[in-house]
C-alpha cells in the first residue's frame, strides 16, 4: 500500500482548517466576545517598562526627528545662529548659546528618558518562525500506520489491536507524517533505521525550517549570534548545531547549544536559554532557536504495552524561531517575549515518569509512568503559580492570596484543637477550610498553545483552567493535523492562531500563553505579546 500523495502545490499551503475527529460544537456555544473585562480592571496588567520598551523605536525615531527639526529652525530663523553663538561662546563662555531652547532641552530629556526605559527592560523579541511543511510522501493514515506496524514482523496481535485502540482515540488525522525510513516499508522495503537515515531525516527538517525562518525575518545566517538546537532522541556526531552551522556557513564564533534528552518541553527552555543569553550582550544580537524531533530511529519493536504509546501518537516535525533583543527590532518583531517560567520536578516520580529504557527482551523504548498524571498535575500547578503573579490581575490574585491564607489558618489552628483534645473540632475546622482557588487566567491571556501531548492532555488542561473550546482548538488542530511533534507542537499551534483561527482571531495587543511538558519531570510556559 503506498502511502497519500498529494499535487507540489499542497507543500507550501498553510495548515488546513481540519479539525479534531472531537466534536467541538458540543454544548452550548461561546465565542470570545462574550468574556468580557472590564478595562478599569485591566489597568493594573499594564507593564509600563515593557510599553515603554516596546514602542521606544517609534518614541526615538519621532523624538530624534523633533529635536533635529528644533535645531535647524534654530539655526535658520533665531537672530543668534551657530556660527555667531561659537564667536559669542569664545567671548563669554559662561553664556549659554540661544540655539538650546527650552523647547530643544525638553525634547532632549525626553529622548533621554525612553532610551533609559528602553534599555531597562532589556526586551526579547520574536522577529518570526517557520514549522515544518511534511512532503506529501511522508503522510500515512491509520491504516497504513498499521500497516507499517505490521510490516516490522515483530508485534504480536494484541500488540497491533491495542495500537489500532490508542490510534482510533489518539485524536489525529489521517494525514500525519512519518520519515521514508519508516514509510518505505508500506512498499515491501526493509525499515531503515541506520545513522544515516536519521541523519537524513534530521536534515530534511532542519534545513527546511532554517531557511524558511531566515528568509522570512530577512536575516543573513552570518548574522545569527546565537544557535540553539533541541532534539530529545537523537544526539549524533557532529552535532545537529554544527549540521546546520556548516550547512548555512555561520560565523566561527557563534555561540551554539545542543539540547539532548529534555522532552517536549524542551523548546521554551531552548528559548529561555535564548534569552538569558541575548541579554548579556551589550549590543544586542540575533539568536535562531530550532526544535524539532527525530522519529527513524526510535520506533519502538517490542510488545509491552508500557512502550507501545509511542509508536501511535508521536510525528516528524519541527519549528525554527529567530529572537533579537535589538530595540530597533520592535518595529519589526511579531511578538515580544514577556515571560518563561520553568519548574522542575525533583522526586523519583518525577524522574521516571517519562523513561526511556529496553524492555524484557532488550528493545529499546521510551514508557511513561502510572505517577505520570499525578507529577504534571503538580508540576503545571508550581508553574502557573509562580506564572500567575507576572500576567494576572489583582481580581484574580486576591483570592488566590486569601484562600492560601485561609487554608495555612485552618491547618495550623486544628493542630492547636488536636494538641488541646478537641478531635471533633479540629475536624470540622479543617472541613471548613477554604479550597484551593483556581484563577481565570482567561482574564489575562487571550489565546491558548497546550502542548498537543494527546486528547487527553488538551481535555485535562481545558477542564482545569476552565477554558473555552476556542482556546483548546489550536490545540486539537495541530493534534489532528501533525500529531504530536515533541517539543515544537507549540509553534503549529501559534501558526494555526495567526493564520486560521477564526473563532478567536488574533489582534495586535493580544497576549499568547505556550504550555509544554516533558521528561525530567518539566513544565515550562512563556507568555507572548502581539505586537
Amino acid at each position: 500500500m503506498a502511502p497519500r500523495t498529494e499535487s507540489s502545490s499542497s507543500l507550501n499551503r498553510s495548515m488546513s482548517r481540519v479539525m479534531s475527529e472531537s466534536d467541538f460544537s458540543a454544548g452550548e456555544t461561546v465565542n470570545h466576545r462574550d468574556y468580557k473585562v472590564r478595562k478599569s480592571s485591566l489597568i493594573g496588567l499594564i507593564n509600563w517598562s515593557h510599553v515603554m520598551s516596546t514602542f521606544s523605536p517609534y518614541f526615538l525615531m519621532v523624538a530624534s526627528t523633533l529635536f533635529m527639526a528644533q535645531l535647524a529652525y534654530n539655526y535658520a530663523f533665531l537672530p543668534n545662529p551657530v556660527k555667531s553663538e561659537f564667536f559669542k561662546v569664545m567671548e563669554d563662555a559662561i553664556e549659554e548659546p540661544s540655539i538650546f531652547t527650552a523647547a530643544v532641552k525638553v525634547n532632549a530629556i525626553a529622548v533621554l528618558v525612553v532610551w533609559y526605559f528602553a534599555r531597562m527592560d532589556n526586551p526579547v523579541y520574536l522577529l518570526d518562525f517557520a514549522t515544518f511543511e511534511p512532503p506529501s510522501s511522508w503522510k500515512v493514515s491509520h491504516e497504513q500506520i498499521l500497516q507499517m506496524m505490521k510490516n516490522q514482523n515483530c508485534f504480536n496481535e494484541e500488540s497491533l489491536s491495542f495500537m489500532g485502540r490508542i490510534l482510533s482515540r489518539s485524536g489525529t488525522g489521517q494525514a500525519t507524517a512519518w520519515p521514508p525510513g519508516i514509510v518505505q516499508s508500506l512498499e515491501g522495503k526493509p525499515t531503515d533505521s541506520s545513522i544515516e537515515g536519521s541523519r537524513k531525516e534530521a536534515e530534511t527538517v532542519l534545513f527546511d525550517i532554517v531557511a524558511k525562518a531566515l528568509k522570512k525575518t530577512n536575516v543573513k545566517a552570518k548574522d545569527i549570534d546565537i544557535l540553539v538546537v533541541n532534539c530529545s532522541l537523537f544526539s549524533p556526531t557532529p552535532s545537529l548545531c554544527a549540521m546546520i552551522v556548516s550547512k548555512f556557513g555561520m560565523r566561527g564564533d557563534i555561540q551554539s547549544f545542543n539540547l539532548g534528552g529534555m522532552g517536549c518541553s524542551a523548546s521554551l527552555i531552548s528559548i529561555d536559554l535564548a534569552k538569558q543569553l541575548l541579554q548579556k550582550r551589550s549590543r544586542g544580537g540575533l539568536a535562531l532557536v530550532v526544535s524539532t524531533e527525530t522519529i527513524t530511529p526510535n520506533l519502538y519493536h517490542g510488545n509491552e504495552r508500557g512502550f507501545l504509546l509511542q509508536n501511535t501518537l508521536f510525528r516528524c516535525g519541527g519549528a525554527a524561531m529567530v529572537l533579537s533583543n535589538r530595540y530597533t527590532d520592535g518595529i519589526r518583531a511579531s511578538y515580544k517575549l514577556l515571560n518563561t517560567v520553568r519548574v522542575q520536578g525533583t522526586g523519583q516520580d518525577a524522574y521516571n515518569a517519562v523513561f526511556e529504557a529496553q524492555d524484557k527482551t532488550g528493545c529499546r523504548g521510551i514508557t511513561l509512568s502510572k505517577e505520570i498524571v499525578k507529577v504534571a498535575g503538580k508540576c503545571m500547578e508550581r508553574n502557573l503559580t509562580t506564572l500567575g503573579p507576572h500576567v494576572l490581575p489583582l481580581s484574580e490574585q486576591v483570592p488566590v492570596g486569601l484562600a492560601l491564607i485561609g487554608r495555612f489558618a485552618c491547618k495550623n489552628l486544628s493542630k492547636l484543637l488536636l494538641a488541646g483534645g478537641f478531635e471533633s473540632g479540629a475536624k470540622k475546622l479543617l472541613t471548613a477550610a477554604p479550597k484551593h482557588y483556581v484563577p481565570d487566567f482567561k482574564r489575562a491571556v487571550d489565546h491558548f498553545c497546550i502542548h498537543a501531548g494527546g486528547r487527553a492532555v488538551i481535555d485535562g488542561i481545558e477542564k482545569n483552567l476552565k477554558l473555552e473550546l476556542f482556546h483548546t482548538e489550536p490545540s486539537r488542530a495541530a493534534l489532528y493535523n501533525y500529531g504530536n511533534t515533541s517539543s515544537s507542537s507549540i509553534w503549529y499551534e501559534l501558526q494555526y492562531i495567526q493564520d486560521q483561527q477564526k473563532s478567536n482571531p488574533l489582534k495586535k495587543g493580544h497576549r499568547v500563553m505556550q504550555v509544554a511538558f516533558g521528561s525530567g519531570f518539566k513544565c515550562t510556559s512563556a507568555v507572548w505579546l502581539k505586537l
